[in-house]
């Protein structure tokens, strides 16, 4: 069964929120699970808002508040661009711009076993998910989807990394795709690696397309659906 916002609920959806706003009732949404995303936090019945923002709910049943803000707060299911900072014999030490450092299994990774150890050098570029996130202990990563597969997950070679707010972050993963990724995708081909602590990775077929790819990111934030559209024009006009 598909769960819905409630009438409650659905008034809030999109809309500015501020810290203490009850945004839901658990009491009025019988026989239903939600996850709580950044920004919320339960308290008996009541979800109420902790950072201002707007918002956001997901199908089927997630609610959080998306805000732009530099520093990062892990959460369950996450994915992140991680800067590896050390090596230990059970884990790697992983920077994900969070306020600990995360560690992630030499096993979490497809098919990881004892004689099938990866090895990467410190400053290696991780594709990962947060597996753990709970306070007052340090975020637990894995390079493997809920299936224990691969996916997109693991190192990311060459390519530039850049990093942005985490609003922009998320409106990059958003649904329908992007005005800037969509407007530069019908000219050029790349790649683009997201993660939601603020780190976004790109890699097209040469240096210079790639920067005007990042550029084009970046500057995007603060402009409008046309905005972007024209700006990207622009920025194209460049490697023609």
């Amino acid at each position: 069964m598909e769960t819905k916002p409630s009438s409650s609920s659905a008034n809030f959806v999109d809309q500015l929120v501020c810290p203490g706003d009850v945004v839901l009732d658990l009491s009025s949404m019988t026989n239903q699970t939600i996850k709580l995303g950044g920004g919320l936090r339960q308290d008996c019945d009541a979800i109420s808002v902790m950072k201002a923002g707007r918002l956001r709910f997901s199908k089927p049943n997630k609610y959080w508040v998306e805000n732009s803000q530099k520093r990062y707060v892990p959460h369950a299911e996450d994915s992140v661009l991680g800067i590896v900072a050390d090596s230990r014999s059970d884990n790697f030490l992983v920077d994900i711009k969070g306020p600990a450092i995360a560690f992630l299994p030499v096993l979490a990774f497809e098919g990881g076993t004892r004689r099938n150890i990866p090895k990467f050098e410190i400053g290696t570029l991780l594709y990962a998910r947060v597996v753990k996130a709970n306070p007052g202990m340090n975020p637990e990563l894995s390079c493997t989807d809920a299936t224990g597969k691969a996916a997109e997950f693991g190192a990311l070679k060459d390519g530039y990394m850049f990093e942005c707010t985490t609003g922009l972050s998320r409106r990059l993963l958003s649904s329908p795709t992007c005005p800037v990724l969509d407007a530069l995708g019908k000219k050029i081909s790349f790649e683009i690696a997201v993660g939601l602590n603020g780190r976004v990775w790109v890699k097209a077929a040469s240096p210079q397309t790639t920067i005007i790819v990042a550029n084009a990111i970046m500057n995007s934030e603060t402009l409008s659906d046309a905005q972007q559209r024209i700006m990207v024009e622009k920025l194209l006009q460049r490697i023609q």
